[in-house]
C-alpha cells in the first residue's frame, strides 16, 4: 500500500517538482498539494493523508502552529517538516509541535523519501545537516547543565520507556511491549522529562542516542 502524501508549501514550482519526484517512488503518491498552512486541516479531513510534507515559513499560518493545529484535531497524521533554514530552534520547535521528521530544502530529494517512509512507521528522522547540526548544539552546551543531568539518574523502568520513545513508539504500543497500563507510561514519560530537563521527543531521542540507549 502505497504512502499518502499532501504537501504543504507556498513555493509553487518547489512543490511540483517535489510532486514529480514523489510520484515517481513505487511507496508514495502525493494526493494533495497546498500553498498554505491556513488550509491544512480542512484539506487533511478531506484526503486523509498519511503523512503531511510541511514547509516551516509560509503566509498567514506558518508551519509551526499548522503543525500544533493539524495534529490536536488528527493525531494520528505524520508530519514531515520541510525548511531552507538548519536553525536549531526552527528543527527544536518543529519536533518540539509533534514533526516526526526534519528535512532541509537543499536536502529535498532522497532524504526526504526516507523522512516519509520513516514516518509513516511512526520513527524519528532527521536528515543528516540538521541531526549535525543538534549535535554541535548539544556540544556547545553547558557543562552545568549536562552534570545536572547526570546526576539525576533515570530507573530501569524509565530507560525501557525512553529508548521506545526514541524509536518513536507510541504510548499505547510501549505499554503494550512493556505490559503496563498507557497512563503509566505517560508518567513515566514526564517523569523522564522532568528529570533530563527536556520537553520534547526530539530532545529525548538525541538525548538516547548519545547515552547509548538506542542505536537510531
Amino acid at each position: 500500500m502505497k504512502t499518502r502524501v499532501l504537501l504543504v508549501d507556498d513555493h509553487t514550482m518547489f512543490r511540483e517538482a517535489l510532486r514529480i519526484m514523489l510520484n515517481h517512488e513505487p511507496n508514495i503518491e502525493v494526493v494533495g498539494e497546498l500553498g498554505d498552512g491556513s488550509e491544512v486541516e480542512a484539506m487533511v479531513a478531506e484526503l486523509s493523508p498519511d503523512v503531511v510534507v510541511m514547509d516551516i515559513s509560509m503566509p498567514k499560518v506558518n508551519g509551526i502552529d499548522a503543525t500544533l493545529g493539524l495534529l490536536a484535531r488528527f493525531p494520528d497524521v505524520k508530519v514531515v517538516a520541510l525548511s531552507a533554514f538548519n536553525y536549531k530552534k526552527f528543527v527544536m520547535e518543529l519536533m518540539g509541535a509533534g514533526a516526526l521528521a526534519y528535512v532541509v530544502k537543499s536536502a529535498a530529494g532522497e532524504q526526504l523519501v526516507h523522512a516519509i517512509a520513516s514516518a509513516a512507521k511512526g520513527k524519528t528522522y532527521l536528515c543528516p545537516e540538521s541531526a549535525a547540526t543538534l549535535v554541535d548544539a548539544s556540544r556547545r552546551g553547558s557543562l552545568t547543565a549536562s552534570s545536572t543531568r547526570a546526576n539525576k539518574r533515570l530507573g530501569r523502568r524509565e530507560t525501557e520507556v525512553l529508548r521506545l520513545l526514541a524509536e518513536g513508539k507510541s504510548s499505547p504500543q510501549i505499554a503494550e511491549s512493556l505490559h503496563i497500563a498507557p497512563s503509566t507510561v505517560d508518567v513515566h514519560r514526564r517523569n523522564i522529562m522532568e528529570k533530563l530537563e527536556l520537553h520534547s521527543v526530539a530532545e529525548l531521542t538525541k538525548y538516547a542516542i548519545r547515552i547509548g540507549a538506542t542505536s537510531m
